[in-house]
């Protein structure tokens, strides 16, 4: 059958814009007319401009954005966690996501505790492990409470080696462990030899290596540069950094072979990062972390600071609240599964991972990624739409950090809890997902959106300022 062709009044080709409820223009097109549907809703809330306390919001935010997006956060050296981690002790274990109990910990969380209980020397085995975890006799607190960030479980035990990154800008420091690849890994909730003989090598052989080269370099390792070049070549900062690997391998690899005497260790550190394409992932989260903290204690500032979970939690902070954290219960990842494993194995979302997008890069920069499709699931279309929405619930757009395929515009930067009241969108994330059961590992990635509980309490907050 030949296409109908609907004239207008005038004897021209009739065109529909349809803005509003979709079936309309469903009920337009079945009768043979084009119909473009605009997506858009009526605010669900109206914005505030103004606390009660008389306090601008608008200039709270562009505060906030402006100091995200002046930090500079530079690779500056290495150390061991208890020595440079301020107010670090022996019986302190740091973990990814909003603070928690070890009996509400999730499975991959209390995994990846046992087993650095165990690779301490704390605990000769996981049951001896999980005895003293529930003692009392070891802290736990969130990454973000020490100025850190981990991946997955997030876990920071004494002596394991971090990056020290400083925001040359302002000053301040964060910090993160080194990345040990996917699978059967420590941040993913295993344990057991082989995880533990991965651990001591990064530690006796990866560590001084890099920290020899890194401290060798004048003026550090440049991350803001890093990530803004990793974005033009396809990465998210997030789940896809294989890009940023190799530029960060490109930037290492002449002080390591200044530095480094052994032929065979600086072949060997070589092969350990170009084999592991997500190591760049735990220089890209200090990275936002750094850029992050000045914006926090912006009295009025409604944007996020802090974004994490725990695999049982999930919790954001603002800007203008930065002690208070607004908690829910984690979300399901939407998934793609490794050969063996399903829906039924996974842990709800987990890590500190989101601070890559809320420091305006990884799931919030998909559109310059379309390649994390094959990731995550999904088109790279859905990459795109995806980035799209992220704009309508952010304060600002990146200037540092672009994406080449929406003609270089800034990435989406700012989560405002204004907007997410007002437009009802909630953040869009990617990210792995670890088994329910400790000491398995990864079993996949996905896709998911944050919580909305977290949200409406952080908006009932802003509205009592």
């Amino acid at each position: 059958m030949a296409k109908k062709t609907v004239q207008s009044f005038f004897g021209t080709p009739l065109n529909v814009v349809n803005v509003g409820l979709r079936s309309f223009a469903e009920s337009v097109q079945a009768q043979g007319v084009p119909a473009a549907q605009v997506d858009w809703r009526p605010a669900l809330v109206p914005r505030m401009q103004v606390t009660r306390a008389g306090v601008d919001i608008e200039a709270a935010n562009t505060e906030a954005v402006n100091r995200i997006m002046q930090g500079r956060p530079v690779l500056v050296g290495m150390g061991i966690a208890r020595e440079v981690i301020p107010g670090y002790h022996d019986r302190l274990i740091l973990h990814a996501g909003p603070p928690i109990t070890w009996e509400r910990m999730c499975g991959p969380q209390q995994g990846a505790v046992m087993g650095a209980l165990v690779h301490e020397g704390l605990a000769k085995d996981e049951r001896e492990a999980a005895e003293l975890a529930a003692s009392g006799e070891v802290e736990f607190a969130p990454c973000h409470h020490y100025h850190s960030v981990g991946p997955m479980a997030g876990i920071v035990s004494p002596s394991m080696p971090v990056f020290i990154i400083e925001n040359e800008t302002f000053g301040n420091v964060a910090y993160a462990t080194q990345n040990e690849g996917l699978g059967r890994v420590l941040r993913y909730g295993a344990f057991g030899p082989d995880v533990y003989e991965r651990l001591r090598w990064m530690e006796d052989v990866l560590y001084p290596t890099l920290k020899a080269a890194v401290e060798s370099i004048d003026g550090g390792i440049d991350l803001r540069a890093l990530i803004s070049q990793a974005l033009h070549m396809g990465d998210e900062c997030h789940n896809r950094n294989r890009a940023g690997t190799s530029l960060f391998l490109r930037a290492v690899t002449p002080a390591v072979m200044r530095t480094c005497p052994d032929r065979e260790r600086a072949a060997q550190v070589f092969e350990f990062i170009e084999r592991n394409d997500h190591f760049f992932l735990n220089l890209s989260m200090p990275a936002g972390k750094a850029m992050l903290e000045p914006a926090e204690g912006i009295e009025g500032a409604t944007v996020l600071t802090v974004m994490a979970r725990n695999g049982t939690d999930f919790g954001i902070r603002m800007a203008g609240m930065p002690d208070r954290w607004f908690v829910a219960l984690a979300g399901i990842v939407d998934g793609l599964y490794l050969p063996g494993f399903t829906a039924q194995d996974a842990n709800p979302d987990i890590g500190d991972s989101t601070v890559t997008e809320t420091a305006g890069f990884g799931g919030f920069a998909m559109a310059a990624a379309p390649a994390i499709a094959r990731f995550v699931g999904g088109t790279p279309e859905d990459a795109t739409r995806a980035t799209l929405e992220m704009y309508e619930i952010c304060y600002a757009e990146h200037e540092h950090f672009t994406i080449p395929p929406l003609n270089f515009r800034g990435t989406p930067l700012g989560i405002d809890v204004r907007k997410v009241a007002e437009t009802g969108i909630l953040p869009r994330l990617n990210t792995g997902i670890a088994h329910k059961e400790p000491g398995i590992g990864m079993v996949g990635a996905g896709v998911l959106r944050a919580p909305e509980k977290c949200f409406a309490e952080a908006f009932e907050a802003v509205r009592e300022w």
